[in-house]
């Protein structure tokens, strides 16, 4: 049974209204005032809220910018009833995140219209959230105890293994053992690290002070340590041959870390996907003041649905490929162009070509000269000047 919050000041039409929901087998709520209704509407969290909009206490457009500041409350559907027809009245809820406005008087199909209409597609809304809740429960379910079991397996079966049998063990086998348990940790702290980054990612994205603060950072591209990032990564998977460089300089809005990162992870996800051998090309060019890094390979791609669906902790077709990896290196990636007001682009032709994309705000070289130019030309006499 839906829950509905009635918010009427006039005694008659709440009354109608509720002998009205009554009849139809509604759960309802009744307030005779904006504030009333506001502390119900936190406190019962209904289905949907229908609500007069000139009221004593507090008036229909401030409970609804209340209700929309609660986290809890902020897509509860609100219906606005009004004796007000004005343009201007309708653009004002609109703006603050009304779902409908119904105008008095209204007819019982009416307002029982607006309900149905409003109901059904938050219905539809907890649907969509619902099986996307489904699929990220699926893709943790399938990448999570894989990526940290793997690594774990191997520091627990090798140290157990040198503890007990150390002294039958001759030296290289402890130092291959020893390797491992290694290689086995620095994956695992890379995996937190990851889910980490990624979180404080998601924490920043709903703090607008943070990403001003972290829109206002900016690097000389490339930098000299880039080249050495590059590489090491390309020799860790023994692909240096693979690699192929081609960057325009720029004055990029995004930190030197930050950058790195985007790079590192979408090389790594180049090196994952396609197989030695074959081509990786890293291009950085300047296009309408716009950076654009681009990588490219040839190996496995994505799907059109596939691309659509990018998401955390989600790696395609795991049960198939087994490849190691999270499914999080595009999605921070994603994540931290997006921050710096950028755009991540994806084009791929599966088992052909993929072409990950990165678009960031930028200054080239020329610019920032032709704006300390125009500073300087602009700037004001000083007493001193003849």
């Amino acid at each position: 049974m839906n829950k509905i919050l009635v918010i009427e000041d006039d005694i008659n039409v709440r009354q109608n209204i509720v002998d009205l929901l009554y009849a139809e087998n509604f759960n309802v709520i009744i307030a005779e005032n904006g504030y009333i209704g506001l502390q119900l509407a936190q406190a019962e969290i209904p289905d949907l809220v229908i609500c007069d909009v000139m009221m004593p206490e507090l008036d229909g457009y401030e409970v609804l910018k209340e209700l929309r500041q609660n986290p809890k409350t902020a897509i509860i559907p609100l219906i606005f009833l009004t004796a007000k027809s004005e343009k201007t009245d309708f653009r004002k809820g609109m703006d603050l995140g009304a779902d409908d406005y119904i105008i008095k008087p209204f007819s019982r199909t009416e307002l029982l219209a607006a309900i149905t209409c409003r109901l059904e597609r938050q219905t539809a809304i907890y649907q969509q959230t619902q099986e996307k809740l489904d699929k990220l429960r699926n893709s943790i379910t399938l990448s999570l105890p894989h990526e940290l079991r793997t690594p774990l397996n191997g520091i627990l079966g090798f140290s157990q293994l040198l503890m007990e049998e150390s002294e039958l063990l001759d030296a290289e086998s402890i130092k291959e053992m020893a390797e491992f348990i290694h290689q086995s940790s620095q994956r695992l702290f890379l995996l937190i690290q990851k889910f980490l980054l990624y979180a404080e990612l998601e924490i920043i994205a709903t703090d607008p002070q943070r990403v001003k603060e972290v829109q206002s950072q900016s690097t000389d591209f490339p930098t000299l340590e880039l080249a050495d990032v590059i590489t090491e990564i390309a020799k860790n998977s023994s692909r240096e041959a693979d690699i192929q460089i081609d960057f325009s300089p720029c004055h990029v809005n995004i930190s030197t870390k930050k950058i790195t990162k985007i790079i590192e992870e979408l090389i790594d996800n180049a090196l994952k996907f396609s197989p030695c051998g074959t081509p990786i090309k890293i291009t950085a060019k300047v296009i309408n003041h716009t950076f654009s890094l681009s990588v490219s390979d040839q190996g496995r791609g994505m799907s059109a649905d596939q691309i659509a669906e990018l998401g955390a902790y989600r790696q395609f077709e795991r049960k198939l490929h087994e490849q190691q990896g999270s499914g999080l290196g595009l999605i921070i990636v994603k994540r931290l162009a997006e921050l710096h007001g950028g755009k991540l682009k994806i084009e791929s032709k599966p088992q052909e070509k993929t072409v990950v994309t990165v678009t960031l705000p930028c200054s080239t070289q020329e610019t920032l000269l032709d704006t300390q130019q125009s500073a300087r030309a602009e700037r004001p006499a000083t007493a001193n000047s003849t």
